[in-house]
């Protein structure tokens, strides 16, 4: 079994969830040894990285300027918060820096943005599933900043004010995050195994999808942990104006791929 599944037992066969048997129960402390992975292979991929997670630092700024000229400022919030919920399809070329560094292969910024190609029908489908899924969420996001502060339009400081200092804006900010949290748990337990085994095998996405619900089950308080850590990260990145992301992103990326390298377990020809 590879290094990345030190401290890590396999299930017991005969289990009742399905693919039960390909998942490893893990240690309590394995999330710190994921990030340090994690930046282990930050440092030997350098500006590959940097490069990687620059590229998303750009686009988030174009986004939020591209709404705050149209004057569309409460769609900011819902748009930010909803990057936790498509991160991960954005550090799937993160995963194939991360395997080329355990492969012995120079990384490279151009494969690393190819990587979806390995398994582009189904890597592709799951992206636009994120998709949809983030459109529910800023929808329902309106939707409750709506019944809110019914026929009130404000910029992002007044809205900020609202949710601060008044009764009205304490519920919204109480039901925004409650629904918002929600929906982050389901977009984590879906995705957090699926998408890195997706990259590293030809597998269908129901069945990969399925993993990983099994495998964050059984892992539960630790993939909480987990869960914890990858949005701190990705909140320290965003409270920088996005310019925290271009270490933040691909640090969680590389993490999440040794994080996946140590629950699921090889293909028995690589074992």
């Amino acid at each position: 079994m590879s290094e990345a599944n030190d401290n890590a037992t396999p299930t017991a066969r005969g289990n009742v969830l399905p693919y039960e048997d390909r998942v490893n129960r893990v240690a309590g402390d394995a999330p710190f040894r994921w990030l340090a992975a994690g930046w282990r292979d930050f440092s030997q991929a350098g500006m590959v990285s940097v490069g990687y997670g620059a590229f998303f630092v750009a686009a988030g700024l174009v986004l939020t300027l591209g709404l705050h000229l149209a004057g569309l400022d409460y769609l900011i919030v819902p748009f930010v918060w909803g990057f936790l919920l498509v991160g991960p399809a954005l550090t799937v070329g993160l995963y194939a820096v991360s395997r080329d560094l355990a492969d012995g292969r120079t990384p490279s910024l151009r494969r690393a943005m190819m990587a979806w190609r390995f398994n582009p029908v189904r890597l592709l489908a799951f992206g636009l599933c994120q998709v949809l899924f983030l459109i529910v969420w800023v929808r329902l996001a309106v939707m409750i900043f709506a019944l809110s502060f019914p026929y009130q339009t404000m910029d992002l400081q007044a809205m900020v004010n609202a949710a601060l200092f008044t009764t009205q804006g304490n519920v919204f900010l109480l039901v925004g995050t409650a629904v918002g949290a929600v929906m982050a748990t389901l977009a984590f337990v879906v995705s957090v195994f699926s998408l890195p085994m997706l990259l590293d095998r030809q597998v269908g996405m129901i069945e990969a999808v399925v993993t990983s619900v099994v495998a964050v089950v059984v892992n539960r308080r630790v993939m909480a942990l987990w869960a914890a850590l990858i949005a701190l990260f990705t909140f320290a990145g965003l409270v920088t104006a996005y310019v925290g992301l271009a270490v933040t992103l691909p640090l969680i990326g590389h993490a999440s791929w040794h994080a996946y390298r140590a629950v699921i377990q090889p293909p028995a020809e690589e074992e």
